[in-house]
């Protein structure tokens, strides 16, 4: 039986807005496949993980101060890494998690939370706490060449800059920053965002989209999917975008 290893990072810290619901929702449609998905967590104090001997690597989102903890844990294994995403294992960040994987969060007080450095961006808050990037978005993402609606909810109050390669464009919400054209950071095994909701039970193509990647990589031959049943999925999609994306021309 195939099977995909998915690691979760500190699922006791990085959990906000349904984020442990992407875990659940990359592991229902693994097994009505007839994959096998093996989910293994890290928190603070766990055993040192080795990054490259997983297929999938996830995190959520995180308040400042979990951002700051989890920051001096999360720096001792840039190198493994930087590795494991040189060698290919793909990586699902969400809000917090995105950030940290920048060069640095500046918060609202100008207390600097280092990041991995292992991309580029980095992220400031503004001064006005009660001033947040809040709400549903809609994002134009292109996966395999194919232009994709993704639909998410955003709450954040770091505004991030210098993406060099946007997930995707923003139809309806926010984005990176305020009224911000783009959302997100996106390379072929990466893909850090601001979307919760969870991302992954709202949008089924890219869902298949990581796991067809992460089968083809782990097994040197292109994994047909089988077809599921996403009658249910579509409906709610199509009623959440006609809202949303009429809403905005209106």
């Amino acid at each position: 039986m195939k099977e995909l290893k998915i690691l979760y990072l500190y699922p006791d810290m990085l959990e906000l807005y349904g984020d442990f619901g992407n875990i659940q929702v990359l592991k229902y449609r693994l097994e009505k496949r007839g994959f096998k998905a093996i989910i293994d967590t890290y928190s603070i104090g766990s055993p040192t993980p080795d990054f490259t001997n997983y297929d999938l690597v996830f995190a959520g989102g995180g308040a400042d101060n979990e951002q700051s903890i989890l920051s001096k844990d999360l720096i001792q294994y840039k190198e493994s890494i930087r590795k494991a995403i040189d060698n290919g294992v793909f990586f699902l960040l969400i809000c917090g998690a995105y950030q940290l994987f920048g060069k640095y969060y500046k918060g609202v007080e100008g207390n600097i939370i280092p990041g991995l450095e292992i991309f580029d961006y980095y992220t400031e808050a503004i001064n006005d706490r009660k001033k947040r990037c809040i709400g549903n978005i809609v994002i134009d993402a292109t996966l395999n060449g194919k232009n994709t609606k993704i639909i998410g909810f955003e709450n954040h109050g770091g505004q991030t800059f210098d993406i060099s390669s946007p997930f995707g464009k923003v139809l309806f919400g926010n984005g990176n920053k305020f009224s911000d054209e783009f959302e997100g950071y996106f390379r072929k095994n990466v893909i850090a965002t601001y979307l919760h909701g969870p991302l992954l039970s709202k949008n089924p193509e890219l869902t298949d989209y990581i796991i067809k990647y992460c089968l083809d990589r782990k097994y040197k031959e292109e994994i047909v999917l089988d077809d599921l049943d996403d009658t249910f999925e579509n409906l709610c999609r199509k009623q959440l975008l006609d809202r949303f994306l009429n809403s905005n021309n209106s």
